[in-house]
């Protein structure tokens, strides 16, 4: 039966998946959010009606409000729903009920959950098993980030903020990797390890981990069927003789146990790809998806938005936009960008995200960015927090081991500095889970106006 559902936020990548879900499934879509996002104007060409800025009228006529984990309990909105007798869920508390028809595979980990749930979104959709999927990025394939299929699989991105994936019991589960993030909800590692536990100690069929990761290592698994992935070969399956190749990513060749599967080819740069496409492997190989045609269909796969994705190129210098924000993620980008441009002169610009995160994690940002050339990190992007004094990017600076790092706080300046230096054959990338990727607009921008160097 047909509802009305309201959503408070919409314009987050979580809440947006769940509102195209329910509209591509015959429901009525609304929603409100403070300002308009990328993905809150894919929904408005989806015909959804979308308001800026929080009014109580808003939720009129609504069967169901969700709101974003992000809102308060104060919320206008939420109180006239409270006072309407509507009930209001958070995302989390929905996503159970949302995946309940279909069969669920859910994708946790502290990295490379999104690029390996649009993996296996990808795999399933060119075997033509037509699956629905949540992931919390743009998928280039598809040009969305979610959708409502016909199939029997549900595939999701299982996000462990504010523990959102407990309420996931999913058929399949990959774990990626367990490392230290989100120190607003988890303030230590241990905590953090148990909330994975928990989320492990759900999965109904198939547990499927990275050999590899020692956070996955330290977690009691549930006893259920477990495959590991990695790169050593005691793994279930596993990778080696992995090469760049032509097309910027990896080729390696894949093996099951002691069996040689194959030759594999991806667009995707760095080992880190090289363990999610694994991953995807492994599912599709369980839900009997044949490795010739899956190895096909890799070579196509185009990745996720923000996701190392080159944004553009003028006058040699090449500009690319990734999403790298923990110490971890920024390692693994760069290397692959070296890996991916071993002559270029590489500039990276990290925008560091939340004062919990870089105070907390400040030790490991130390070597994160050794495979850049130049360095500049602007000032904390503060998403959902408040600046307390304690931490600042100058206190980053100080910690990061690099011959060449500057701290620049505004975006618009470090973009001058940057058109001032870089030269054919460069290299930009910006690292931002916040705003940081305007500079590479800027930049791309500014290098093609009069003489590359004009002011933007």
């Amino acid at each position: 039966m047909s509802r009305k559902v309201h959503f408070v936020g919409i314009g987050g990548a979580g809440l947006s998946a769940i509102a195209r879900v329910m509209k591509q499934r015959g429901d009525t879509v609304s929603g409100s959010d403070r300002e308009r996002s990328s993905f809150a104007q894919a929904l408005e060409e989806l015909g959804i009606p979308i308001v800026y800025g929080h009014r109580p009228e808003n939720v009129s006529g609504a069967d169901l409000v969700i709101a974003s984990s992000a809102i308060p309990m104060d919320n206008v909105e939420l109180r006239a729903a409270e006072a309407k007798d509507i009930p209001v869920l958070r995302r989390a508390a929905f996503l159970s009920e949302l995946i309940a028809e279909q069969q669920a595979i859910a994708v946790a980990g502290t990295h490379g959950k999104t690029t390996t749930t649009g993996l296996i979104a990808w795999l399933l959709t060119q075997a033509n098993r037509d699956p629905s999927f949540i992931v919390g990025g743009t998928l280039s394939n598809f040009d969305t980030n979610a959708q409502a299929g016909s199939g029997n699989y549900f595939v999701i991105e299982a996000d462990e903020y504010d523990r959102m994936f407990l309420g996931l019991k999913p058929s399949i589960a990959v774990i990626t990797n367990v490392e230290h993030d989100h120190p607003d909800c988890y303030p230590t590692f241990d905590s953090f390890r148990r909330a994975f536990a928990e989320f492990a100690a759900g999965v109904q069929d198939l547990l499927v981990v990275c050999q590899d990761d020692p956070g996955i290592n330290s977690l009691p698994l549930p006893e259920i069927a477990c495959i590991r992935y990695g790169l050593t070969a005691d793994a279930d399956w596993h990778a080696e003789e992995i090469r760049p190749n032509a097309v910027g990513g990896s080729d390696f060749l894949v093996f099951k146990h002691e069996q040689t599967l194959g030759l594999v080819r991806t667009r995707l740069p760095g080992a880190h790809n090289v363990l999610n496409t694994l991953a995807a492997l492994v599912v599709g190989d369980y839900l009997g998806l044949e490795f010739k045609e899956m190895r096909e269909t890799l070579t196509e796969f185009l990745g996720v938005g923000r996701r190392f994705e080159i944004i553009g190129e003028v006058a040699g210098v090449t500009i690319v936009d990734d999403y790298a924000h923990h110490p971890t993620e920024i390692k693994a980008t760069l290397d692959g960008a070296r890996q991916q441009y071993p002559d270029a002169e590489i500039w990276a610009v990290y925008q560091p995200h939340t004062f919990s995160r870089i105070r907390v994690l400040l030790p490991d940002f130390s070597d994160a960015f050794k495979a850049c050339d130049h360095l500049i990190v602007t000032d904390i992007f503060a998403s959902r927090e408040q600046a307390d004094g304690s931490i600042d990017s100058r206190v980053l600076v100080e910690k990061i081991d690099h011959p060449d790092v500057k701290y620049i706080g505004r975006l618009e300046s470090a973009a001058d500095y940057l058109l001032e230096r870089v030269k054919g054959g460069s290299l930009v990338v910006t690292l931002s889970a916040g705003d940081g990727n305007r500079v590479g607009y800027r930049v791309l921008e500014g290098l093609t106006t009069e003489g590359g160097k004009g002011h933007v």
